[in-house]
């Protein structure tokens, strides 16, 4: 009989922890289930009260160092294939569509506006005035060369030019500086030509990438991998400085490290991206280079998604 009750006994303990185990079991499968929901919810981008830019913007270009013609006209024409007037001539998708989902931001607040850019003036320094290594603040001294009245001033900096936190870091940058006029501030963007320093990390995916997944690197749609990485770069800081252009408008996170536009959808080039993989993207079938937006002259460019503020996703044109 004792044998029996210490039996009982024995069998009621360990369905007593049982049950308790499968409680846990439950409770831990719901925390990591909640935990699975808010990882999946979509990225909210918060509106920092600040001034955006607004009306007709020039975008002029400090080119410092030595650039071919023909690597000048690939940036110079992805800004004009931004403008309104190339749209009857551009074959879809068009870089005009890719900006489009940047002109979604101006109409969010109380106060809609619009956003005209402009190929502005082109400033030559092939003589290299600061030398061939760059500060953070001789870049803002670079940029502050440009129109500072209702303008982005966009510094270029050529594949010898060794620039502050360049490849270690950062591949550009995007920020504002006191203007010549009291009170007042202008916009700017630096980008460095990656070629010869480090085409892994700023040129992906026309270069293998220096860490990661790894995959057979892209034909650039320019033939050139330094210039068309500086395109997707640009690009990706282009739309930052119209959305977040004084460290006050449209970005998720940190002031000091923001997730923009852009940034918030990095790697992402076409629909099914993924680490390693820029997505499902055109082919030109001449040249078999990769592409995903037309601009004018026939030129053809490989586009950042975007981070698209009616849905709340990374947007891709293919």
């Amino acid at each position: 009989m004792s044998s029996f009750i210490y039996n009982f006994k024995y069998l009621l303990l360990n369905l007593v922890l049982f049950y308790i185990l499968v409680i846990q079991s439950s409770l831990e499968a719901r925390r990591l289930t909640e935990s699975d929901d808010q990882s999946q919810q979509p990225l909210l981008f918060q509106y920092h009260n600040g001034p955006l830019l607004n009306g007709k913007i020039s975008v002029n270009l400090i080119w410092y160092g030595r650039f071919k013609p023909s690597q000048r006209s690939i940036i110079s024409d992805f800004i004009t294939s931004l403008s309104s007037s190339s749209k009857p001539t551009i074959t879809q998708p068009s870089v005009l569509k890719w900006w489009s989902t940047v002109e979604k931001y101006y109409k969010l607040n109380n106060k809609p506006s619009s956003l005209v850019l402009s190929l502005g003036s082109q400033i030559m320094d092939e003589n290299y005035s600061l030398g061939k290594s760059l500060t953070s603040k001789q870049l803002v001294k670079l940029a502050s060369k440009g129109a500072q009245n209702n303008a982005i001033n966009v510094v270029l900096t050529a594949s010898d030019v060794a620039v502050e936190g360049f490849c270690s870091s950062r591949c550009g940058t995007h920020g504002s500086a006191s203007g010549s006029i009291k009170r007042s501030k202008f916009a700017y963007i630096w980008v460095g030509n990656s070629e010869t320093q480090c085409p892994g990390q700023c040129a992906w995916p026309f270069h293998q990438p220096i860490y990661g997944p790894q995959s057979a690197p892209l034909v650039a749609p320019n033939n050139d991998v330094g210039l068309d990485g500086m395109v997707i770069n640009f690009a990706s800081l282009l739309a930052g400085t119209a959305t977040n252009p004084f460290g006050n408008g449209y970005y998720q996170g940190p002031k000091d490290a923001p997730l923009e536009a852009a940034s918030a959808c990095t790697g992402i080039y076409g629909k099914g991206a993924y680490p390693g993989y820029a997505g499902e993207l055109l082919m030109d079938p001449t040249t078999g280079a990769s592409y995903n937006a037309n601009g004018v002259d026939g030129k053809k460019y490989l586009l950042p998604a975007l981070f698209d503020p009616s849905t709340s996703t990374c947007s891709t044109l293919v």
